[in-house]
């Protein structure tokens, strides 16, 4: 069979499959092996030379990075796929070239395999170990060593999936457990909460000015006054969003300082 070979290490059966089921999408994927702890993933590695390997981290009988340290040379490029959100400088360190967490989102691990199908694919693997060197030094410069903010999402619409650049977003705004993200003249349903939406982006960036809505600061022409002295911003996209009671301390003191 063509293409690059993978191989699948997570010790839960369905996320096994629903990872498969994604990968045979990509057009671009050949040979598919699947293991179920660290030691059947070393037992395939014996006679299985996959390109890319997707590497679950808490596993019984040994954790994903145990596996790193016994990866043939030169070794595949990695990408770690976990339920837990802390482990990215790990991660990173452990030379994976993406670091993606569960539920696992369509469009954001096709982007992660479009990373590794690169990575891979690349004649050098100096090259790879420069660019994550840099990658590694970054994240340790950040304070207290947080996971890397994003600076897109990928949503879809109309079964394509589109990939939007934080810097084109006016604002995010919660419908439920889902949000909607308005961006160019636009709006996207997109399935995360909130809350984990603003944990992911930049904070110099963005600000909460509602319990519902997160806006992108230089989108922010104007403050105007509402009533009983509330706040209300007046958006790039010509739209208004009242600033929430709890919120309109910090927004006068971030934005306003001038007052």
């Amino acid at each position: 069979m063509n293409g690059l070979a993978v191989l699948v290490v997570d010790d839960e059966p369905l996320a096994r499959r629903r990872v498969v089921r994604l990968l045979r999408q990509l057009s671009w994927v050949g040979a598919v092996e699947e293991a179920g702890n660290v030691r059947q993933a070393k037992e395939k590695l014996a006679d299985f030379d996959p390109r890319i390997l997707l590497l679950d981290i808490q596993m019984p009988g040994g954790s994903g990075f145990d596996l790193v340290r016994h990866l043939p040379q030169p070794a595949p490029a990695l990408i770690f796929i976990t339920a837990f959100d802390d482990q990215a400088l790990r991660a990173f360190d452990a030379n994976a070239v993406d670091y993606v967490t569960k539920p696992i989102e369509p469009g954001r691990f096709h982007a992660a395999l479009e990373r590794a199908r690169t990575s891979a694919e690349r004649q050098s693997s100096a090259d790879r170990i420069i660019e994550l060197e840099e990658v590694v030094a970054t994240l340790r410069r950040r304070p207290e060593a947080q996971p890397p903010r994003t600076a897109e999402f990928w949503v879809k619409a109309k079964g394509d999936y589109i990939r939007i650049a934080s810097a084109a977003i006016t604002r995010i705004q919660a419908e439920r457990d889902y949000v909607r993200i308005h961006a160019d003249g636009q709006d996207y349903l997109y399935s995360e909460n909130l809350a984990t939406i603003e944990r992911s982006l930049a904070p110099d960036e963005f600000v909460r000015i509602h319990r519902s809505t997160i806006v992108r600061v230089d989108a922010i022409e104007r403050m105007k006054p509402g009533t009983f002295s509330s706040l209300i911003a007046v958006l790039s996209d010509g739209s208004e969003v009242r600033v929430g009671r709890t919120y309109t301390a910090g927004i006068r003191g971030r934005l306003m300082r001038q007052d």
